[in-house]
């Protein structure tokens, strides 16, 4: 622990500054290509003016940590703070050692890796406590001083930096720099969610005690008995709930239909399991990852 920071979140979301910054000076600006917030206004500069984005992203950003330090919490504004200036940080040393990598010639190329590079390094960041201050802050206070959602402001405010970057990008390249958005978005969602997903099943049985068991049995797995009632018949019965690998999911099928044919069976996407059996082994210990 650093001031009551965990190291490995801190390693990682450097990892992800640097991975964030590999990206913006590979992918966008060699190819010039925009991007929304305010890593798109540090391109616009860039572009326009030819004004360093690893100063321009410090400049734009610290004053605004100060003014929603109270918003963020102690340790978000600290891993906020770190996670900024590592991305600077790695913008200033890409851009000195950088990989001559045009793709200009395959713009397909160059925006799906411009999104996949952003989204992961962004994902890391955000799901090890961190951000690149910008947008998000703002759209925190004017949630919390206008009450509209933090989810317009910043699309609002993404849409306008894409707009006015429209006085550097070609009609070609905009398009291309929507496409790199659009990806990068769908990796941090990935990121979000984690990238151990799971299925879960509800199960309605007349036969539920009978199936609980035999997926205890046989597949090791635990049931949860949820108390339900049928809205037409007015009866009181047992809802089962398990959580399964997906690999699992043919094989709880079939222990299902062993025992209950008739049995209803609704199965749902599940994200980032924790938990024994999961995450955790049976003496509550963390499995090897």
């Amino acid at each position: 622990m650093i001031f009551g920071l965990k190291i490995k979140n801190i390693i990682f979301i450097l990892l992800g500054a640097a991975i964030f910054a590999f990206g913006l000076v590979h992918f966008n600006m060699q190819n010039n290509l925009a991007e929304g917030g305010f890593t798109g206004i540090t391109l616009l500069l860039y572009f326009l003016f030819d004004i360093d984005p690893s100063i321009t992203n410090l400049a734009l950003n610290i004053p605004l940590f100060f003014i929603g330090w109270k918003l963020l919490g102690r340790n978000s504004f600290l891993y906020t703070i770190i996670g900024t200036v590592g991305l600077s940080l790695f913008l200033w040393i890409f851009q000195r050692y950088a990989i001559h990598m045009p793709l200009k010639h395959d713009m397909t190329l160059a925006a799906l890796f411009a999104g996949v590079f952003i989204g992961v390094g962004l994902g890391i960041i955000f799901r090890y406590g961190g951000t690149t201050g910008g947008v998000d802050i703002i759209a925190r206070l004017v949630h919390k001083y206008k009450g509209i959602s933090m989810g317009k402001t910043m699309f609002t405010f993404d849409a306008a930096v894409i707009t006015l970057s429209l006085l550097y990008l070609s009609y070609r390249e905009a398009m291309y720099t929507l496409v790199a958005v659009f990806i990068a978005a769908r990796v941090i969602d990935f990121m979000q969610e984690g990238g151990y997903a799971a299925k879960g099943a509800t199960i309605i049985s007349e036969k539920s005690e009978e199936i609980a068991s035999k997926i205890l049995t046989e597949m090791d797995r635990g049931v949860t008995i949820l108390k339900g009632r049928g809205s037409y018949t007015k009866r009181d019965r047992d809802v089962l709930y398990c959580v399964v690998a997906k690999n699992e999911l043919p094989r709880l099928k079939n222990v299902i239909i062993s025992v209950d044919p008739h049995a209803f069976v609704a199965v749902t996407d599940v994200h980032d399991v924790l938990g024994e059996g999961f995450t955790l082994d049976e003496r509550k210990q963390p499995l090897e990852q």
